[in-house]
């Protein structure tokens, strides 16, 4: 039988990916067993050498696409391909990741009488006609498009969890992460932070899709992960969905000139043709977060960009 103590014993699926990771550290520094399951498609075992003789970490591969089945308090549920890049690379299994994978948690969850949260997305949101989104917004999404693979899955997930909850009283907590960022982001997502910053440190051209005036909103992964751990800690009856996020608004070219800027690079800027329903608008209205949670972003953006180019300038050197 498990030793019940004050600690629990937590569940985090993508634990080995780049927010996955950073929860793992965050929950073990707080003295909590933590068991991380990944299929490390997108995920890597680099994120995790640190922990792998740590007396209350576990490693498991699994796919969230199969059943599990174990024995803990709470599970994150983070499994899914987030970029565009991977996601699009099998669209038929990240849908499967985004619906499979949450029927899958949410049964474990009904079994063991586990509370679980879904990481969900802003994309849930689509090409919003509403600015900034606020969780009352049920969105602008092309549900055949080639974005639609994670965007109208990671809806469909939120709709189990909340089905799950009214239906089997399971206990659900729902965040829709906006743009986050920091180190151990994967080089090679497609992702604008990680695409500009390897540019610039190899002093390749800024590659900037549409005018650059599109506009997001870049939260620092540990802010991200304060919110999702005070999330999962919140009054039972504290459901979400809520928004976590940095409300700071950017445009494109923005970003690209601090970081040209910050790295100090040689890298010149070219302009592409803007990707299928890429949103030109993106900002969590936090309000929600802030009353429920006493959270809010503290990292400002040129500080974190500084610390998230020194992590991929050592990359480089390795």
């Amino acid at each position: 039988m498990r030793d019940y103590h004050t600690s629990k014993r937590i569940l985090i699926t993508g634990g080995a990916g780049f927010l996955g990771s950073h929860l793992c550290d965050r929950l073990l520094a707080q003295g909590n067993e933590v068991l991380c399951a990944d299929n490390l498609f997108t995920g890597g075992k680099h994120n995790l050498e640190h922990l792998h003789d740590h007396p209350r970490f576990e490693f498991i591969r699994h796919d969230v696409t199969f059943p599990l089945y174990v024995e803990v308090d709470e599970i994150f549920n983070l499994a899914c391909p987030a970029s565009p890049i991977h996601y699009q690379h099998d669209p038929v299994q990240t849908t499967k990741t985004s619906v499979h994978g949450a029927i899958n948690m949410l049964g474990l969850a009904k079994r063991v009488g586990a509370r679980i949260l879904q990481a969900s997305t802003s994309e849930v949101y689509g090409d919003p006609e509403v600015h900034p989104q606020t969780e009352a917004y049920w969105g602008h999404v092309n549900p055949i498009g080639i974005r639609s693979c994670y965007d109208e899955g990671k809806r469909c997930a939120e709709t189990l969890f909340f089905d799950y909850h009214r239906q089997h009283n399971v206990k659900i907590k729902v965040a829709r992460i906006f743009n986050t960022y920091g180190p151990r982001m994967h080089p090679n997502d497609g992702r604008v932070v990680s695409n500009f910053i390897m540019q610039a440190l190899r002093n390749k051209p800024i590659t900037i899709y549409g005018k650059g005036t599109q506009t997001r909103s870049f939260c620092y992964v540990d802010d991200l992960i304060s919110a999702l751990v005070k999330l999962m800690g919140s009054a039972p009856d504290f459901t979400g969905p809520v928004n976590l996020g940095n409300p700071d608004e950017f445009t494109i070219s923005q970003l690209a000139e601090k970081v040209v800027e910050l790295s100090g690079s040689k890298s010149t800027v070219e302009y592409k043709a803007l990707p299928a329903d890429d949103p030109m608008q993106r900002r969590p209205d936090i309000s929600l977060a802030r009353s429920q949670l006493d959270w809010e972003p503290a990292m400002q953006l040129d500080e974190g960009l500084l610390r998230t180019i020194r992590y991929f300038d050592g990359l480089l050197a390795k």
